[in-house]
């Protein structure tokens, strides 16, 4: 099991202290779960956590099996939160069809949650798992449309 609580790399416990109050609980929230999912997800090794445009990100550089998750929340639009996922996959799109009530989306990359809502973690697992064994399983998800969203 995953020492959770503890941040290691400097530059992301930095990003996770100055989230508001009102968000911090929740983007360590969303790491816990992404960390836990990744233990409880065979084959996908250990998660490396980094800033990647100065967010939250975790990858799997060892396995090499996952698409990389980042944690999102932005002065510019201080209502919300998000795990986004990397565009050029079809990631969001196979969320989108798996889960239509359960999130909201923005464009290719972004699953969205406001401040109040409460976030369905059965659902949201099964997508950070879909994500950390995207390169392993891909060939199972869904084809990618020829629509882009944006």
């Amino acid at each position: 099991m995953a020492a959770v609580n503890q941040i290691t790399d400097p530059g992301v416990a930095a990003v996770f202290r100055g989230y508001p109050p009102r968000y911090r609980g929740r983007m360590m929230g969303l790491r816990k779960l992404i960390l836990d999912t990744a233990d409880a997800t065979e084959g996908v090794g250990p998660i490396e956590e980094s800033l990647k445009w100065g967010q939250p990100a975790y990858a799997t550089p060892q396995s090499r099996t996952g698409s990389p998750i980042r944690l999102d929340w932005k002065e510019s639009r201080p209502e919300e939160y998000a795990i986004c996922l990397h565009c050029q996959t079809n990631l969001v799109e196979t969320f989108r069809s798996w889960f239509p009530k359960e999130f909201r989306f923005d464009g290719n990359r972004r699953i969205v949650f406001a401040e109040d809502e409460v976030v369905p973690l059965g659902p949201l697992s099964v997508c950070i798992e879909a994500a950390l064994t995207y390169h392993r399983d891909k060939s199972k998800m869904p084809k990618r449309s020829r629509k882009r969203s944006t």
